[in-house]
Formats: C-alpha cells, sequence, structure tokens
C-alpha cells in the first residue's frame, strides 16, 4: 500500500471528528507498537514533554521528522570545533532553564558571558548597549551609556516616560506602540528596533506586545511607567548581573542530555519519522507514521502551526491563520584568524537597525570574545563570528558567507577577506521561529481551548507558549503537567496499559 492510498484509508476509516466522540479506525496498528503517549516534534518543546512523562512512569514515543531532535538548539562541526549551530544562549530572568539544567545535572557547566556586553548599529553610528534593559527598553533614560546612543533629545524625550500618566501606551497592541507612545520614536529605532529583530526577526510594530513580554503591561499599569516596569521585571531576574547564560561546551549540550535521559527512562525516540495524521479512535487515538499506524492514550503535538493543520486535517479543530506566520532566518558562522580581532573590538557582538545602511546581517555575535570556555577551544588567534539574516520581509544575499565576511568588516571595523577565514558554514531555520502579530496571543487561547475539548489531545511549543527558551520548557512542564493530571484523575487502567 502507497503512502498516498494509506492516508486516503486512514480518512476513510476514521470520520470526521467530533469533541469528545472517538471515531472507529483500523482494528489494529501496524508495525509499531502501541504506546501510553505520542508526542510529534522533537523540538525542545517535545523533548521536556516526554522526558516528564517518561520521568512519571509512562511509556512514550516521540516522532520527530527530520534527522536529529533539539530544533532551533543545535551543532556543527566548523574548523573542527563543535559549536551551536543554533541558539547559544538562554535568559536567566526565570528560573525555568536553570531548574531544568539542574535536573539534568548540568548546573556545573553554567557560564556567564562576558560582562563587556554587546553593541547596537543605528543610522547614526556604533555604541555599547545599554545594560540596564529589556528588549532594548532602557530602564534609566538619563543614564550615559543610554544618552551615548539616544542624544540627548532623545534621552530627554524617553526620560517624559517617568512623568506622563500610566494610561499612556496602555491600549498599545505593539511593542514598538508602548515604546513610542511612552518613550518616543528615537528608542524605538536605535535601541528596541534592532533588540527585537534579533530576538524575533520582526519589526517591534508588528510584534504583538503581550506575545514578546506578557509581564510588561500590567507591570507598566502598576509601576506608573515604562522605566520603572523595566526596573522591576530585571530585579525579578533568577540571576543578577547579565541577562543570559551558556553552557560550557555549548548549548547544545542540554539537548543530548535531555534525549541521554528519555531513554535511559524507556522513551523512545524516532527521527526521520513523519507524522502524516492522527485522530480519535474508539480506545484513544491513532498516529499515521509513514504506512503504519500506533495507537496511544494521548497525542502531543509540539509542532510548527502549518504541520498542527496536517497532522489534525480529520479533528475539529480550527487553526488559526497566525499560527503559520513564521520566519525564515540563516545563520552564517565564520571561523577567521586576524590579530585585530584580538582586542574584541565590539564586546560580544552587535545588535543591528534595519535602518543602519551598508550591513544585511541583523546582528553579529563575537563567540569567542563571548564565551571563555570557547576562546579557549578555539587557540590563540582564531576567532569565531556567527552574523544572522532575515528580519521576515527581505531577500536574503545569495552569497552569504561573502555577504558575512563584508558585514563582519563593517561591522567589526576590522578588514576580513577570504584570505582570513579559516572555515565557515550556513544553516537555515525555516518555520522554527513563530512571528507573533497583534491578535496572536487570543488566536493561541482559541486554539488551545479547541485542543482541550479533544480528550487525550494537547498542545505545546514556542507557538502557542512564547519565544525563548524559557517560555518553550515552562510551556512544555505545563502541558506534561496537565496530561498527568488528566490521567490520574481517570478511572481504570489506560488503553495502552491493559
Amino acid at each position: 500500500m502507497t503512502g498516498r492510498h494509506s492516508l486516503e484509508f486512514f480518512a476513510a476509516t476514521s470520520g470526521p471528528a467530533r469533541p469528545g466522540t472517538a471515531q472507529p479506525l483500523m482494528a489494529e496498528p501496524t508495525g509499531l507498537e502501541p504506546t501510553s503517549v505520542v508526542v510529534i516534534g522533537g523540538g525542545i518543546a517535545g523533548l521536556v514533554t516526554a522526558w516528564e512523562v517518561a520521568r512519571a512512569g509512562r511509556a512514550v514515543t516521540l516522532f520527530e521528522a527530520t534527522s536529529s531532535v533539539g530544533g532551533c538548539i543545535a551543532r556543527h562541526r566548523v574548523a573542527d570545533l563543535d559549536l551551536d549551530a543554533g541558539a547559544e544562549s538562554f535568559a536567566i530572568a526565570t528560573r525555568a532553564v536553570l531548574d531544568l539544567i539542574d535536573d539534568l545535572g548540568l548546573s556545573s557547566r553554567v557560564v556567564s558571558p562576558n560582562p563587556a556586553g554587546a553593541w547596537v548599529r543605528h543610522a547614526r553610528g556604533s555604541a555599547p548597549l545599554p545594560t540596564d534593559s529589556l528588549l532594548g527598553i532602557p530602564a534609566h533614560p538619563l543614564a550615559g551609556d543610554v544618552r551615548r546612543v539616544l542624544g540627548p533629545i532623545g534621552a530627554t524625550r524617553a526620560a517624559l516616560d517617568l512623568l506622563l500618566p500610566r494610561r499612556v501606551g496602555g491600549t498599545a497592541a505593539t511593542l514598538g506602540g508602548m515604546v513610542t507612545r511612552r518613550m518616543g520614536r528615537t528608542v524605538v529605532k536605535r535601541l528596541v528596533e534592532p533588540v527585537a529583530g534579533g530576538v524575533y526577526s520582526t519589526d517591534p510594530d508588528e510584534l504583538e506586545l503581550d506575545s514578546a513580554q506578557p509581564a510588561l503591561r500590567a507591570a507598566v499599569s502598576r509601576t506608573g511607567s515604562l522605566a520603572t516596569a523595566v526596573r522591576r521585571l530585571r530585579a525579578t531576574s533568577a540571576r543578577p548581573g547579565s541577562a543570559v547564560a551558556g553552557l560550557t561546551g555549548g548549548l547544545y549540550t542540554l539537548v543530548e542530555a535531555l534525549r541521554a535521559d528519555l531513554e535511559r527512562l524507556g522513551g523512545l525516540v524516532l527521527t526521520d519519522t513523519a507524522v502524516r495524521a492522527a485522530a480519535q479512535a474508539a480506545d484513544g487515538w491513532r498516529v499515521l507514521v509513514g504506512d503504519d499506524q500506533v495507537g496511544a492514550d494521548d497525542v502531543v503535538l509540539a509542532v510548527p502551526g502549518a504541520d498542527i493543520s496536517r497532522i489534525l486535517a480529520l479533528v475539529d479543530v480550527d487553526v488559526p491563520p497566525t499560527a503559520a506566520v513564521t520566519n525564515t532566518v540563516r545563520l552564517v558562522t565564520l571561523v577567521v584568524e586576524h590579530p585585530a580581532l584580538d582586542a574584541h573590538p565590539r564586546g560580544t557582538g552587535i545588535l543591528v537597525s534595519r535602518h543602519a545602511s551598508g550591513v544585511a546581517a541583523k546582528a553579529l555575535t563575537h563567540a569567542t570574545a563571548k564565551w571563555a570556555w570557547l576562546a579557549q577551544a578555539a587557540g590563540p588567534g582564531r576567532h569565531v563570528l556567527r552574523l544572522s539574516y532575515g528580519r521576515g520581509d527581505d531577500d536574503l544575499p545569495s552569497d552569504l558567507v561573502g555577504t558575512a565576511l563584508r558585514d563582519a568588516s563593517v561591522l567589526l571595523g576590522v578588514d576580513l577577506d577570504r584570505s582570513h577565514l579559516i572555515d565557515s558554514d550556513v544553516i537555515g531555520w525555516t518555520s522554527a521561529l513563530p512571528r507573533p502579530q497583534p491578535g496572536h496571543r487570543a488566536a493561541m487561547a482559541t486554539l488551545k481551548g479547541q485542543i482541550a475539548q479533544q480528550p487525550g489531545l494537547h498542545l505545546t511549543g514556542s507557538m502557542v507558549d512564547g519565544t525563548g527558551l524559557a517560555a518553550v520548557i515552562t510551556g512544555a512542564r505545563t502541558a506534561a503537567t496537565r496530561l498527568l493530571s488528566v490521567t490520574t484523575q481517570a478511572d481504570g487502567p489506560r488503553p495502552a496499559d491493559r
């Protein structure tokens, strides 16, 4: 039976699902053993959910369509160095990531970056990024490092935030709208826009405020100003000092430890295995994998929005269009040798405003300046530079390595060409980064409500839980807790455990 006919048979035998109604499928799954829980998607959300389920003693099978798990946390080898191919640090405003690291026994490997910090490049030049800020929003608008970026007029306008009525900006839908009304456009163009572009690959005027920073609106309402709200939110950070941390050896080691412990607990991880559809059955769920089906009591979706629509084509769930709005990002890694880079001319890197001319990159990380362990691994004179491209609405250059060398020269003030290049690699991330526009949060709440009406169906991931490792881990652990709570309350044995 071909895959196409298998899918048609699956659909024909299932019929349209209705909330709370089991639909008939094939009498027995073929080829794959039934399991208690199926997790679809092997990114960090899927891995954490599966791991929590396995820790609770449930049988779990995780399906990942690509050749590796971890999603945007991955590794690649460049110039004989094992490097992060995606995310290389995590926010420490909450303990979400640190708690997971503790649970996996990796606490001794947590490291802080070089305190020199990053720079920002805008239309008028480059300057160190103010240290006391949140998404570029300054906590102290008249501080010297803020005035250096904004200029005296821009800084004075930003400081008016402290005098404005607390209701100003309270109804703003976007991050850019809130900051503009309270601190002015100069703050948006020179600070918030390059930071938001680096984190979310989108313009702050299109970025939904409540998705980017869910606590910010309420904090402004409580404190009366945006600057004070930023100070309060930063004061709750899990660790003082830098707002981020990393792991010695690379953040990808977190994924490797997570998978290893999941498998130690009996969890089954199948890569290069795409799930084609899922539907309710008389005794739980059936999941179509290739030409086979696997039975399960619970199904967890931890995939991009476009995949959810396809997988749940037989289920009474309407996936909103905003779920499929994602970004394409390219990360160029350069390993170069140039003595001028030993001085770390732009600290740990530089965030680039879209209004800055002559540069296509949206950010550059001087990784060997940022992480002491990596500088030691690279050896004297060798430097690792990471440049990212793609803001959601622009075309990517065809020769990314050549473009990255030119951009690095401009951003770092050091002439770099192919004679300085030891090795390079280009990694593409497609449909992995949601772009939350106004209305996204409400649409995701509606989607989660529909999913909750389907017994045994669960949803997690950055699309619904928010961008950033902390938000994704929190969402995954919450999804696992709910799944296990429903199981505990159910009467009688679970079908897959009989």
